[in-house]
């Protein structure tokens, strides 16, 4: 068989786990679409594409009905330079919508120009114009799922007036916006926003959900049987989401109520973080395929993934805090702190109030004696408060891993164990290994012939395999971690 041959049968299979790795043109009705769609052209009608962005320069325009725009993004997708992967993760969080092209391309070190080149190189799309294509994606996905007014869309996907907002839409999916809205769309039980966000299965929810459940922050999140709920303020707004899984398909299902539609593509964008709904399990399973013992582990745990926080100086004192101490006591530290620092905010939904988590401002300066760890701890969380603030320690994801995690190393009080975790939890580092945590080091005496440096970039997921395996049999505490 010819690879479009193989392509076109997992075409056929609506298989979920190639969702976002190729796409199909159909030549008899010039629309593209996601392997997992329902339509079944015949084999001599199709052609394949690696990229959306292929299909469109052939001439193809997106399918209504399963909507490409709305497939996982493919870490495969990411170029193959250090440069062009981080700055795609920078756009994907919507960090080239407020900046020139000159401001975005000196995070990475380098001239706007030269960036351009690289991007059209490995992408074939310069940075300005994915900017431009994820939000008039996004732009669609409120189109079709929410009742929201095409002028608030319009606004929300960054267009300063209606006419050039409809323009560029048409260009980009060859219909107007009032031609694609069906119905009513959807809202949450109490109001807002419900947006569902596709990720490629396995997806082991339930790990994840339990991780959130274990590791809450009292009084800003909550969690029920099989759904997660945080209350936040972005850009003034004091908002509310709550994420629970589809039963039918592949995909979680976002529910925001904030009275600041602009927030949306961010909140959209940090839960996908939060969850790793953009990570691919076949990349990982064919990493780990020459390893015998993780094969065996993912083949037990399918779907692991790596389970981030809302925010990454919130994560970063978390992690600080939990140092040395089981997860309940660090969840009752990091209470103390929201209560006796956090801002003080009325909950949209209950009316309550409640705290948020407090700024590197606030902290900076806070004596912290409500929180009961140590002064060195307490010391620890001041210095990197006030590194942060100054700039010294950045929390973007554009910024070279080992580099973040050297910053973190000197603060006094931060170790290797807490630099690769803070790097794991906080900013998505796919490669860090806290191989001195008590768990992983007895885990790796186990298998002395596990050779983790083999299966780079991927080193998060071996250290989440080997905690999802062997913490319930190794969790004999109280050894120093840093």
């Amino acid at each position: 068989m010819s690879d479009d041959d193989v392509l076109y049968q997992a075409m056929l299979a609506r298989d979920y786990r190639f969702d976002g790795k190729f796409f199909v043109g159909v030549k008899t009705t010039g629309v593209y679409c996601r392997p997992i769609c329902p339509a079944r052209p015949k084999r001599e009608n199709c052609e394949f594409f690696t990229q959306a962005l292929a299909a469109e320069r052939a001439g193809y325009r997106p399918c209504l009905r399963c909507r490409p725009e709305c497939a996982p993004m493919s870490p495969a997708w990411f170029g193959k330079s250090a440069v062009v992967q981080r700055a795609l993760r920078v756009i994907a969080a919507n960090g080239l919508r407020d900046a020139d092209e000159d401001e975005f391309a000196r995070q990475f070190g380098v001239t706007a120009r030269h960036l351009r080149r690289l991007f059209e190189q490995e992408v074939g799309q310069t940075p300005k114009q994915i900017s431009d294509s994820n939000r008039l994606n996004f732009a669609r996905k409120l189109i079709v799922e929410t009742r929201m007014p095409v002028t608030t869309v319009a606004m929300v996907s960054g267009f300063a007036s209606l006419r050039r907002f409809n323009d560029a839409f048409k260009i980009r999916f060859r219909r107007a916006p009032s031609q694609l809205r069906k119905g009513d769309g959807e809202r949450g039980e109490d109001g807002g926003v419900e947006l569902k966000l596709s990720y490629r299965p396995p997806f082991d929810w339930e790990t994840i959900h339990r991780f959130n459940v274990r590791h809450i922050v009292p009084g800003i999140e909550s969690v029920g049987e099989n759904w997660y709920e945080r209350v936040f303020k972005l850009d003034g707004a004091v908002s509310v989401l709550r994420v629970r899984p589809e039963e039918t398909q592949a995909a979680i299902r976002l529910q925001v109520l904030t009275d600041n539609p602009a927030i949306l593509f961010e909140v959209a964008t940090r839960v996908r973080r939060m969850f790793d709904l953009d990570s691919d399990p076949i990349l990982i399973a064919n990493s780990f395929a020459e390893v015998p013992v993780l094969a065996k582990l993912i083949e037990k745990y399918p779907g692991l993934r790596l389970p981030r926080g809302w925010d990454p100086f919130e994560t970063a004192v978390r992690a600080i805090l939990g140092q040395l101490v089981s997860v309940e006591r660090a969840s009752q530290l990091v209470g103390q702190l929201v209560r006796a620092y956090g801002e003080k905010v009325i909950h949209p939904v209950t009316k309550q109030e409640v705290q948020l988590f407090p700024s590197p401002a606030t902290l900076a300066r806070a004596d912290l004696a409500e929180v009961g760890t140590t002064s060195a701890r307490k010391e620890t969380i001041r210095e990197f408060a006030r590194r942060v603030l100054s700039g010294k320690i950045s929390l973007s994801e554009a910024q070279d891993m080992q580099r973040f995690r050297e910053s973190l190393l000197e603060v006094r009080g931060i170790g290797p164990w807490s630099a690769h975790y803070i790097s794991l939890r906080a900013i998505g580092d796919t490669d860090a290994f806290p191989g001195t945590d008590l768990i992983l080091k007895r885990a790796m005496e186990q298998h002395p012939d596990l050779d983790c440096e083999c299966v780079r970039p991927w080193r998060s997921y071996v250290a989440m395999y080997l905690w999802k395996e062997y913490a319930h049999v190794l969790s004999q505490r109280k050894e120093k971690r840093r």
